[in-house]
Order: structure tokens, then sequence, then C-alpha cells
């Protein structure tokens, strides 16, 4: 079994203020840092991975450098955050009275963001970030490996929605800053097209 470690990034200035950050490349908060220290000898424990996959926005690398520190860090942007559009940057507080972000919602946020992205296009994009990393793996890596990938909360919850055996709608995967799954993919499965992850666990 191939095991993987979905690990949200650490908190940003906008994480803090409950703003829509997806294209926004934000740093981490020195107290999102702080709590990613606390954090780092569970997730250590947890897994210490073979390869490490991130996404490419600034956060994600960062705390990718926390928890494992001079590893290798391979970039696959299809795994970035969803693309907010002219919701980009504000929260719902500045965001009411606004007739397309109430559109937007009423859609269960599944409609096109003017000048974003569809909830079906960014699933697709996480999918097509997947099957990357998946093709970049070894014969051994891919049977009995363990890799590490430090995304965004939207990414993960959309890799979980999409693959998890454990069906749950799609915000019920939603995880913490520094937190995320640990889960196992059957080789011969995913060949096969079926293609689940097991044995999901929040870490």
């Amino acid at each position: 079994m191939l095991k993987v470690l979905l690990v949200r990034h650490g908190m940003t200035p906008g994480n803090k203020l409950s703003r829509y950050i997806g294209r926004t490349d934000e740093p981490l908060l020195e107290e999102g840092i702080a709590l990613l220290e606390e954090k780092k000898e569970k997730i250590r424990e947890v897994m210490i991975p073979d390869r490490l996959f991130v996404s490419p926005m600034k956060r994600c690398r960062q705390t990718a450098e926390i928890f494992f520190g001079d590893m290798q860090q391979q970039i696959i942007d299809d795994l970035r955050e969803f693309d907010f559009g002219i919701f980009e940057n504000k929260n719902y507080k500045e965001l009411s009275g606004s007739g397309e972000y109430q559109s937007w919602v009423d859609s269960f946020c599944e409609a096109p963001v003017p000048g974003g992205e569809s909830m079906a296009i960014f699933k697709s994009r996480c999918c097509a970030g997947l099957d990357q990393i998946i093709a970049s793996l070894n014969e051994a890596e891919y049977t009995d490996g363990k890799i590490a990938v430090v995304v965004h909360g939207g990414t993960i919850m959309s890799l979980m929605d999409l693959y998890s055996e454990e069906k749950k709608s799609y915000y019920d995967w939603s995880v913490k800053n520094g937190e995320g799954y640990l889960v196992e993919l059957d080789p011969v499965l995913w060949k096969q097209g079926k293609k689940i992850f097991v044995h999901g666990i929040k870490v």
C-alpha cells in the first residue's frame, strides 16, 4: 500500500480574518509558525516521507519546511487552492449584500465564481495534480512508499470527497491549519481505475 499524508498549511493573515484566500500568495503568520512547531513532532511520528510534494504557494512551502526540514520539495501547480475570483481576500461580512456572492452561496458554492473557477473545475484540477504525483513514482514507491502532500484546505477536501472509501459531504472533510489525513492507496485498485483512499485517519 502507498501511504499518503495530506497536510494543510499553517495559518496566514487571511486565515485568521476568515478571508477567502486562494491565489493570494500569503506567508505564514508568526502565530501560525509557532503552532506548526508545536505540531511538528506529532506529524513526524505519523510519517517521515520518502517524497514530499507541495502546492506552489508560499504558505505550503513554508509549512513543508517546518515539518520536514530541508527535504526536497516537488511543486505540483494543480494542487493550489480554489480561485475565489472577485471574492478573493474578502470575508463573508465584507461580501454581505453582494448579489453575486449570495448567488454563489445559494449554489452551495458549486457555481463558477466571477473571475475565478467553479467547484467542478477545481476538483478536476486537484485530481490532475494527484495523477501527476502518482505518475512520478517508481514501482517501489508506488506499491510500498510514503509520500507527504502539503497543500490547502480546499485541495484536501476535494481529494477526500472524491477518493475516500468513507463517504461524507465535501465540507465534512474540513481540517484546521497544520492538520490533515493519513490515507492509503491500493495500487492494484488504482490501476484498475477504482481510485480510492482506504483507512483514512485524521492527524
